[in-house]
């Protein structure tokens, strides 16, 4: 960790501070890193003013300039440092600088070697530029050769009950007068106590200090303005370097935020005193005595923290407001210790009373652009989240149901999966409402849950409470739990169609009609095909094989899941045309394209065919030309049509003319040669009839 610090703790730097370092690791220099040119904490009896640190990584080499914001060096803060932080034993050294570069077009390439003895003075103060010249534009260049990392203490949480004990790391016994730890209204989140992050307490042996009016009243929300680059396993060692840095270079009594979240959400105990106490804090100047303060690892200018992160931040500040009774959605009047100036170009006078929301940012009270324009655009989403009552709650899905419309029907359990964008660490628990009352509970973690209705209709809702104990509730759905199996109310039917006829495809068609006391969903033919049809279609072309028994088989489903069964048998015949008995004159013809090879054909007028059968369906097989003529046709002694034969087309072995009954019994069927003018020849090739 690397940070620039001078002499005057007052001074706010209006120029460029930037650093670049050397890997360790892969031996590159990083890009440049601007650091917030001021820290703008307010610690009293400071010993240095400086720029916010920057976590750096495992690093050998360092590259620092600093540009005044004016024309003239004499915009440059006096007593100039480069400080660096070895993170693994929390010690801070000002390194006395290899070279001083002045070409900004490339890398660094220092002039000299560093000492050997591997032992960094104690201050890094570049020499003073001659009036009136110009200062070089490169920084100096620190080396340090590469010691051994100490293993990083393994982070623990923070479980100590509420007492006058300074933190959960006892440094010393606290002669100061130790507020009350009131309880709150919200859960404790798990936090690392400063043992758990291996704070040195032996770098800052003064007491803490308290708010004077033993309340917080807001929570300020900051960022640390360094890389993001660190992994959740160095977030220990980011905080024992801003720790080191704080009180060895800025010369602080202790840290100064109350509570540090990494971006993995990992909550760090800060400033010592009780993680449960009014703690004064150095991290909102002008404004410490009535705030707590929370930052984020890490620089939130373009992207915001990832939503762990500012989970984290929603929970302990719900958790530090709950204990004064404090609305985390609410405005709050602060009391400036000084006058001041914010980013927004506001100003005012000590002792101004000023409104600020509850949880704000940095920026507000102070004119730096920490906690960075997006995380700043996230504020609104950390006070809903903090203050609830849960949001973005929908039901997503019933399973379990059909759904028809906007309503459901079930005939067994049902399972009710929803989404909220609150994070589930501050929801304490979802129910599942049935009619208004809870039918099932679930935990804040929990997406889904079961409910087992009683038939009739039902209002299925999703009710999420939040860590506050406020209520969201989707809207209802209907969902009906119903039993009654779909019926057909007209059974599956069988009948012969006009289509082309052989040995194995004979048209014919399947009719039914199903009906369900609720909704129908469908119906499915399983034998001897599979195929589903909707809850209005009632019939379906289809073909069977000839001369063999076939079991066609139904299966209507509704919404609920509730089936019903139904099913048809039937055996297509062909009877050929020499089995009709004749009357007239009539020829033989042969061709393959003919059932059995052979068919009838006459021009006699009057002439006759008749076969006789036992069925519930018949359709009567001809060839068709542009000369063949017509034919009536009877039924069972009945004339019921006239045929005309004739096809733009040549067509064989074609269903001309069907007739189908409800029940099967004995019919008999006769065509007359008509002896149509012109065309009087007509050719049958049999009989096909359903038994």
């Amino acid at each position: 960790m690397v940070g620039v610090t001078w002499t005057d703790p007052a001074l706010h730097v209006p120029g460029a501070i930037e650093v670049r370092t050397r890997s360790v690791e892969s031996g590159q220099w990083s890009r440049w890193m601007l650091l917030d040119g001021d820290s703008g904490q307010g610690e009293g009896g400071a010993a240095r003013g400086g720029t916010e640190p920057a976590w750096v990584g495992a690093s050998n080499g360092v590259e620092a300039r600093v540009r005044s914001g004016v024309s003239t060096s004499a915009g440059l803060p006096a007593g100039l440092r480069l400080d660096m932080v070895d993170p693994g034993s929390g010690k801070a050294t000002g390194m006395e600088p290899a070279a001083f570069a002045v070409d900004e077009s490339g890398e660094p390439t220092p002039t000299d070697s560093p000492s050997d003895s591997g032992e960094p003075t104690q201050s890094t103060t570049p020499p003073e530029t001659p009036a009136g010249s110009v200062p070089p534009t490169e920084p100096p260049v620190s080396e340090q050769p590469t010691a051994p990392t100490p293993p990083t203490p393994t982070p623990s949480t923070s479980t100590l009950p509420p007492s006058p004990s300074a933190s959960a790391t006892h440094s010393s016994v606290p002669t100061v007068s130790v507020p009350p730890a009131p309880p709150s209204t919200a859960p404790q989140p798990p936090i690392t106590s400063r043992a758990g992050w291996g704070a040195d307490e032996s770098i800052s042996p003064e007491e803490p200090g308290y708010l004077p009016g033993g309340k917080i009243k807001a929570v300020v929300v900051h960022h640390t303005a360094e890389s993001n680059a660190y992994t959740c396993a160095d977030g220990p060692a980011v905080v024992r370097g801003i720790y080191a840095y704080h009180v060895q270079q800025l010369g602080w009594k202790d840290v100064g935020y109350n509570f540090l979240v990494d971006k993995c959400g990992t909550i760090y105990e800060g400033r010592k005193g009780g993680i449960d106490r009014p703690v004064l804090g150095a991290h909102a100047y002008g404004f410490n005595t009535e705030t707590t303060g929370i930052s984020v690892l890490g620089t939130y200018t373009d992207a915001a923290p990832p939503h762990t992160a500012m989970a984290s931040v929603a929970r302990i500040a719900a958790w530090k407001l709950g204990q004064y009774g404090v609305d985390p959605a609410g405005t709050t009047t602060l009391t400036a210790g000084d006058s001041g100036l914010n980013y927004f170009g506001k100003t005012w006078a000590e002792g101004a009373q000023l409104s600020f929301p509850v949880i704000h940012g940095h920026r507000d009270g102070y004119n730096t652009q920490c906690p960075g324009n997006a995380f700043y655009a996230q504020l609104g989403t950390i006070r809903s989240w903090t203050a609830g009552p849960v949001t973005g709650l929908a039901i997503k899905s019933i399973t379990g149901a059909g759904v028809s419309g906007t309503t459901y029907y079930t005939k067994a359990p049902i399972t009710v999966t929803w989404s909220a964008t609150t994070p589930v660490s501050l929801i304490s628990k979802y129910e599942l409402l049935v009619d208004g009352k809870v039918g099932a509970t679930a935990a804040g973690t929990a997406t889904s849950a079961k409910a087992t209705l009683a038939v009739g209709s039902h209002k299925i809702s999703v009710r999420a409470v939040h860590q506050s104990g406020k209520t969201t509730t989707t809207a209802a759905a209907t969902v009906v739990a119903e039993t009654t199996a779909p019926t057909f109310t007209t059974k599956p039917a069988l009948a012969l169609r006009t289509g082309t006829v052989n040995t194995t495809t004979v048209p014919l068609t399947l009719s039914w009609k199903a009906t369900d006391n609720a909704v129908l969903k469908e119906v499915r033919l399983t034998a001897p095909v599979s195929a589903t049809y909707g809850p209005t279609t009632y019939s379906a072309a289809h073909t069977a094989k000839s001369g063999v028994a076939t079991t066609w088989s139904m299966t209507a489903y509704d919404r609920a899941g509730n089936t019903g069964a139904a099913s048809i048998a039937g055996t297509p015949t062909i009877l050929q045309e020499t089995s009709a008995a004749r009357s007239g004159t009539w020829t033989t013809k042969s061709s393959t394209s003919y059932l059995g090879g052979k068919s009838y054909s006459s021009s006699s007028k009057s002439a006759s065919l008749t076969w006789t059968f036992t069925g519930k369906s018949a359709a009567w097989v001809v060839s068709r030309a542009s000369t063949s003529g017509q034919a009536y046709v009877y039924v069972d002694g009945v004339k019921t049509a006239t045929v005309d034969l004739k096809s733009s087309t040549t067509k064989y072995r074609d269903a001309i003319w069907t007739k189908s009954w409800t029940t099967s019994a004995k019919h008999i069927i006769k065509i007359v040669v008509v002896g149509t003018s012109g065309r009087p020849a007509i050719t049958t090739d049999g009989l096909v009839y359903l038994r």
